[in-house]
C-alpha cells in the first residue's frame, strides 16, 4: 500500500485534492458530456454510455445497468509526473482510461 500512497500523494495531490469531481451537462442516451475536476483544473469531457438492460433480481428489486467509458489526457489536468525504466521505457501513459459500471435500483 505504500506505493499507492505515494502515487496518491505525488501525482494527485491528494492531501490537498481529496476528491474528483464531475458534473453533467448534458446526456442525449449514448453520451454523457460534463466537467471533470481533477485537482483544481476542470475541463469538458465525453463519455459513452452503454445502457445494459434492467432486471428483476431474486428479492424483486427492479435494476437497470449502466456502463460509462472514455478517456482523458492526464497532462490536461496538469498530472505531469513520471518515471523511466532502466529500459527506458515510461512508467505512466499521457491517457487514462475510466470506465464506470453503474447500478441504479428502483426506490
Amino acid at each position: 500500500m505504500k506505493s499507492i500512497n505515494y502515487f496518491l500523494t505525488v501525482v494527485f495531490n491528494a492531501d490537498l485534492y481529496p476528491e474528483m469531481i464531475f458534473n453533467s451537462t448534458s446526456f442525449d442516451g449514448s453520451s454523457l458530456v460534463g466537467d471533470l475536476r481533477i485537482r483544481d483544473i476542470t475541463k469538458e469531457i465525453s463519455l459513452d454510455v452503454d445502457f445494459n438492460g434492467v432486471a428483476v433480481d431474486p428479492y424483486g428489486q427492479t435494476k437497470a445497468g449502466f456502463e460509462i467509458t472514455g478517456g482523458i489526457n492526464r497532462k490536461d489536468f496538469n498530472l505531469t509526473w513520471n518515471a523511466v525504466t532502466e529500459a527506458g521505457s515510461i512508467v505512466v501513459s499521457d491517457t487514462i482510461k475510466l470506465i464506470v459500471d453503474l447500478q441504479f435500483i428502483k426506490a
